[in-house]
């Protein structure tokens, strides 16, 4: 699997504070993708084991609410092996941390991939350029869904995210 970037303090790829894994690899070619440039599967760098160190380093801090997968796309075919690896580590090493995955495919094409547990919250379809709105939280487009993945799974259809409320006392 190849990569283009790890960005960590992300506040806009999930809730709280996170790192993001941006891979290489999608198929869906959306009109105007905010990431173009990832599209290519053999694109960026190879995620060998310093980029994996450095992605797992920054998990560490206890500010830090969890990881983000993002792209192109981490479901890509060719990146599903290695993407549900790393999840399945990143829960092993981090339990408490939250697992976000952006994809393009809809959870109705991809909800019986094995390694979908794992994840807390799925960000599913394609970019729709004519659906753009800047108000919305945490997708670019309307016809995108923010997925609670366990929720969905326990019963059976897409159930979508609801935001946790923050008390300050």
């Amino acid at each position: 699997m190849n990569y283009h970037n790890i960005t960590v303090n992300d506040m806009l790829n999930g809730e709280g504070l996170r790192s993001v894994l941006w891979v290489s690899g999608c198929e869906h070619g959306c009109k105007e993708c905010q990431n173009p440039i990832t599209w290519d599967v053999n694109g960026g760098l190879p995620f060998d084991e310093k980029a994996e160190k450095e992605l797992f380093d920054s998990l560490r801090p206890d500010y830090i609410s969890g990881i983000t997968f993002s792209g192109g796309d981490p479901l890509h075919p060719q990146n599903r092996a290695e993407i549900f690896r790393l999840i399945k580590k990143v829960k092993e090493m981090y339990p408490d941390k939250t697992i976000w995955l952006y994809t393009g495919y809809l959870w109705e094409e991809i909800c019986t991939l094995s390694g979908l547990e794992n994840i807390d919250v799925l960000v599913d379809g394609e970019f729709v350029k004519e659906l753009f709105d800047s108000q919305l939280h945490w997708k670019g487009s309307s016809n995108q869904r923010v997925i609670a993945v366990k929720e969905s799974l326990k019963e059976g259809k897409a159930v979508l995210y609801k935001e946790k409320d923050y008390v300050c006392n």
